[in-house]
This record gives structure tokens, C-alpha cells and sequence, in this order.
């Protein structure tokens, strides 16, 4: 799920992972497809002190090893704050030191924790400035800032992923409000990274999301014309990128990178030339496979966001039909697809149920908002 900062500035086009979030191409597995009663439960959740007005509430982004569940939620001030709920349903509250308390400010927990329980996230201050920290079990915090990060409102350091080595991935914003890649190691050194052809102008550039346990890190760039490409980055440094068959090449379309296995598959969705989504899992060896979800829409951000995907490349997303309701998917492997929506979820228009991440169990967590467009978190168990 795209970071709610950059979802703030350029991605709120194209809907995201996130916070926080769009031709149909053939391919030759047939499709399957479930809907209806089976096995699947769904516990849906409110962080305390979530707000309860639109656009407020409670955005779960992940589950670790220990069965925790991780994000952030926005209260009444629309400030932002972190949570963690354990498994026995308990919270506790994440707040950054300096983090602002001003709209769209405050604490941000990302994707991934440490072996030995460590979160990570970025928060931004009272400046609107981003900074990127890890918590410990201890309560202790831990800021850092990428070399060549700039001061300036909307500007600063956004760390997006952690593996269970503790190496982060993330991206930074520079004077010129330009992307950059960056990788912090366990020790605390950071390497920062551009991917070749990426843009150098305001909210160009490249974006860098997940990390796996050997260092590969999956992202986007944005190009001098701003359109959107997928890309790979070895533990080595070496890097790939990619476009999915029938990308578009207008403004902010293209190929947008979500999910990355230990092994080296990726998922993601792509933007073509009308604007809407459609999903792609791409193996290890580079084979690409698109696929539309049944019932999705065709029209402007309306389609298949496919956003996670697990060791047995089980993907899950959310499907945005043609009057912008948007409905919880998960694709298996061979090309199955069940589709999910929360009781309780809304109807109207940019309501509806939103899965983002899947782990090796096939648990799931998203959110869904309700018909007063207020987000509740969710956990899927199959």
C-alpha cells in the first residue's frame, strides 16, 4: 500500500494501496471464479480514538509473525497515529516524538517488522516535514533521516518497508521535491539509489516499497513525462525494470510495483491508455501475466488493484466496479479468484471492502468504509 504522503501529492490520481488507494488483456490460464458462503471469516476493528467522519477511522495495513496487526489511524483532528493490535484483540498507540498533531500529520507505521519485534514508519511534524523512525518493544524510538532529504514542507524521509533482518527500503523527497530511492542497513547505514531513466522534477523519480529477507527491493519510478514503471533492485545494487502489456504512457499511467515475494515474484497493476487498473503477477523470470477481475469497471480508475501477494503468489486487491464501489479479492496462483465484501461495508461511490496484504497463511488485511465513508480495519482468515 502506497505511503498516505505520497497519496497526498501525486497517487491520490490513481487511487493506491494504501491509506489510505482504477482493454482488458487475455491470457491463456482460464479463469475461475467463487463468490458466495465458504469457510472465510472476517473480525472487523476500530482503533481507539479513530475518528468517526468521513474520510476518518482505521487503515490496518499488515499482520506480523506474532499475529499483530499493524497501521494507522486518523482522529477527529485528522491527525494521524499509529496502533498495534495484538491477537488478543488489545491496542496500543504509536506516536512519534515530534510528530505533528495537525491534518495530516502525525505517526505513520509501514510495512514489515524485525525478528526481534522492531516497527518501522515515518512521521511528519508540525513543518509538514517527513522523518523516518523504528519502535521498539521497549518503547524506544529510534529517527533517521537519507542523506540529501530536504527540510522543506512535504519534503523529507519516508521509510516504506522492513525485512526481518531489520534492513528498510524507502524513498526520500530532495530540494527540488524530486524521489529518490533509499536502502538503510540493520547497522544504520543508508544507500540511496535512482533508477535509471527516473525524472528529476517535482514528485518524479523513484519510489522504492518492499524489501525482502535477502535485500531485493520492488518499486515505481516516474519518468521525465511522468509516466509509471515497475522496477527490481538486487541486494547487489543491479536493477531491472519492467512494463506490464498494455501499460499506458500518458501522465501517471504505466506500471505501478505492490508486492514481492522472498522468491521474486511481484504483483502490482498498471494504468492503460484510458486510465483504467488492471492486475499483473510477474514470476521470477520475468514472464508477466495480466488479469481482470470479474466485475471490475472500465472506466476512469475503475478496475483491478492487485496490491500484495504471498509466498504462493496468492494475490489480493480490490476490484472498483462501474459505479466506484470497490469490492475485496484474492487470485490464487492457478487463477481462482473469491471475492469478499465486509457487512457493513458502503455502496457508494469510493466505498466498499479493500484488501492489501496477504501473509503465507492467507490471512488478510484491509479495510472496508461504510456508507459515511468512515475506514474500519478487517482480518480475513480462509
Amino acid at each position: 500500500m502506497p505511503s498516505p504522503t505520497l497519496l497526498a501529492r501525486f497517487r491520490s490520481l490513481v487511487g493506491g494501496r494504501g491509506a489510505a488507494a482504477l482493454c482488458l488483456i487475455l491470457f491463456s490460464l482460464e479463469l475461475g471464479y467463487s463468490q458466495g458462503p465458504h469457510a472465510a471469516t472476517i473480525i472487523t476493528f476500530d482503533a481507539p480514538g479513530a475518528g468517526t467522519g468521513a474520510g476518518q477511522g482505521t487503515i490496518a495495513l499488515f499482520d506480523d509473525a506474532r499475529g499483530a496487526i499493524l497501521g494507522y489511524y486518523l482522529d477527529s483532528n485528522n491527525a494521524y497515529h499509529g496502533f498495534l493490535r495484538a491477537r488478543d484483540g488489545r491496542f496500543s498507540t504509536i506516536d512519534a516524538p515530534g510528530a505533528g498533531t495537525g491534518a495530516l500529520q502525525g505517526t505513520y507505521v509501514q510495512f514489515g517488522t524485525s525478528r526481534q519485534g522492531v516497527i518501522v514508519g515515518y512521521y511528519v511534524d508540525s513543518n509538514c516535514v517527513d522523518h523516518g523512525f523504528l519502535f521498539a518493544p521497549d518503547g524506544r524510538f529510534t529517527t533517521f533521516e537519507a542523506p540529501g532529504a530536504a527540510t522543506g514542507a512535504y519534503q523529507g524521509t519516508v521509510a516504506e518497508g522492513m525485512n526481518p533482518e531489520g534492513a528498510i527500503s524507502g524513498y526520500y523527497f530532495d530540494a527540488s521535491t524530486a524521489v529518490h530511492g533509499f536502502t538503510r542497513a540493520p547497522d544504520g547505514r543508508i544507500t540511496t539509489f535512482n533508477v535509471p531513466g527516473a525524472g528529476t522534477a517535482e514528485y518524479q523519480g523513484t519510489v522504492s516499497e518492499g524489501i525482502t529477507p535477502s535485500g531485493e527491493i520492488a518499486g515505481y519510478y516516474l519518468d521525465g513525462s511522468n509516466v509509471v514503471h515497475g522496477f527490481l533492485r538486487a541486494p547487489d545494487g543491479g536493477i531491472t525494470t519492467f512494463d506490464a502489456p498494455g501499460a499506458g504512457t500518458g501522465t501517471y499511467q504505466g506500471t505501478y510495483t505492490e508486492g514481492l515475494t522472498p522468491g521474486g515474484a511481484t504483483t502490482g497493476y498498471y494504468l492503460d491508455a484510458s486510465t483504467a487498473a488492471h492486475g499483473f503477477l510477474r514470476a521470477p523470470d520475468g514472464g508477466i501475466t495480466t488479469f481482470d477481475i470479474p466485475g471490475g469497471g472500465t472506466g476512469v480508475y475503475q478496475g483491478t488493484i492487485a496490491s500484495d501477494l504471498n509466498p504462493s503468489a496468492a494475490v489480493v486487491g480490490y476490484s472498483t466496479d462501474a459505479s466506484n464501489v470497490s469490492h475485496g479479492f484474492v487470485r490464487t496462483l492457478d487463477g481462482r479468484v473469491t471475492m469478499f465484501d465486509v457487512p457493513g461495508a458502503g455502496t457508494g461511490a469510493y466505498q466498499g471492502t479493500f484488501g492489501y496484504t496477504i501473509d503465507p497463511a492467507g490471512e488478510i488485511i484491509g479495510v472496508y468504509i461504510d456508507a459515511g465513508g468512515v475506514n474500519h480495519g478487517l482480518l480475513r482468515t480462509p
